[in-house]
């Protein structure tokens, strides 16, 4: 794989820089560079920009409404996105169901609900986890009955990301509790969060957000149109969309602006009177995740390409998932050691729009115990490393 960008491919960075800075207002870009708590207005503003542009679903094949482009091109959209401190797509609609859909829905699915993806009607939220049924996905109890032409559904689920914003949900059931391996037993519902029966409790996480929820479902009604591909099937499909989701929680691009701004920090910061940067044990822990992160970014660039010759990723998308998340993790947590004790007031408010009381310490400094705080849960979601280790066990090692 050549690793030079062409001459085409800096043209594009140039066009996705130029169209990112006429359209991203410098409220919402300050928001998001200083971790400021995001509406669901400033993420639906966002997402109408880029459908407005045909880049909502970049990665979608061009007869879906897609792009088309190469996986070097999405890399550097992705990238330039992050760097101009754009809101994130919000992956549940445009990146997890929609490729599950153009692979394994009916063409009525695919007709529906990719057009409702691309026109943003929908927000989808991913109903997976269950109290106890987490990393270990396939233990999973919620029920879904067949009663004529619905199928009755009973259970729980829990971490529901901006669930409490979604008008739609994808969701992994239990319709054969009799199957002899638990994953034979699952399909892959369609769910209407406005259905009667349903309830949406918020979960408050350590950082003091809302931004995760659980969310009961009781006798609700779902159409068995609403079913993906077969029953009892549908492990198959969310370990398809599973592969997508860990390749995208590695988070190359969020590492490298992370980084860039702990290099800032560690210029501005002192230390026995000296730029902290200059302090040799920083320095060094400085340079081995900036090496980790290098090498990390090329691999991601061969797991895109491959992904680019419709092959979904692999095992390899469990190495990106595990290798990403320690990366930022590590950086988050060099990020709060550099501004010392100025981390430590931390005020929630302070992240709501309109605060306006003056910052003790540099204006900044708050934010990295927060984020330091939220992305402990990086390692966990998505399934655990410590499963994604025992998956690349069993896939590449033959354990």
């Amino acid at each position: 794989m050549d690793l030079e960008y062409t001459k085409e491919e800096e043209l594009f960075r140039d066009e996705v820089k130029d169209w990112i800075n006429e359209n991203l207002a410098d409220s919402l870009k300050n928001k998001v560079l200083m971790h400021k708590r995001l509406t669901k207005e400033d993420y639906s503003f966002w997402h109408d920009k880029l459908k407005a542009k045909g880049w909502l679903c970049w990665h979608w094949p061009t007869e879906y409404g897609g792009t088309g482009w190469t996986p070097v091109l999405k890399h550097i959209f992705e990238e330039e996105m992050i760097t101009a401190g754009a809101p994130r797509i919000v992956p549940f609609g445009p990146n997890m169901l929609g490729p599950v859909l153009i692979k394994y829905g009916s063409e009525e699915h695919k007709s529906y609900y990719l057009k409702r993806i691309l026109n943003c009607e929908d927000w989808w939220c991913q109903g997976y986890s269950e109290p106890g049924s987490g990393s270990d996905l396939a233990s999973l109890k919620t029920k879904a009955e067949k009663s004529g032409n619905h199928y009755i559904v009973n259970g729980q689920k829990t971490w529901i990301t901006l669930g409490h914003y979604a008008n739609k949900m994808f969701c992994l059931v239990r319709t054969d509790a009799n199957a002899q391996k638990p994953q034979a037993g699952i399909s892959f519902l369609l769910i209407d969060m406005k259905s009667p029966g349903i309830e949406i409790r918020p979960i408050v996480t350590l950082d003091g957000e809302h931004e995760i929820n659980e969310v009961w479902l009781t006798n609700v009604k779902v159409p068995v149109e609403n079913l993906v591909g077969r029953e009892n099937e549908g492990w198959t499909y969310a370990k398809y969309l599973l592969t997508y989701e860990r390749t995208g929680i590695a988070g190359v691009g969020f590492s490298k602006q992370l980084l860039n701004h702990l290099k800032q920090i560690s210029k501005r910061e002192k230390k026995n009177g000296k730029p902290l940067i200059e302090d040799p044990i920083f320095s060094c822990k400085l340079s081995e995740i900036e090496i980790d992160l290098m090498a990390m970014d090329i691999f991601n660039l061969r797991v895109i390409s491959a992904a680019g010759k419709e092959k979904a990723p692999g095992p390899e998308s469990s190495l990106l998932k595990i290798k990403g998340t320690q990366i930022r993790q590590k950086i988050s947590d060099l990020l709060r050691q550099a501004v010392g004790p100025y981390a430590s007031p931390y005020i929630p408010e302070s992240f709501d729009e309109g605060y306006n009381e003056e910052p003790i310490g540099p204006e900044d400094s708050m934010l990295h115990a927060r984020q330091y705080f939220n992305l402990r849960k990086l390692s966990i979601y998505g399934g655990s490393n410590e499963i994604q280790k025992n998956i690349v066990a069993k896939a590449l090692l033959g354990m």
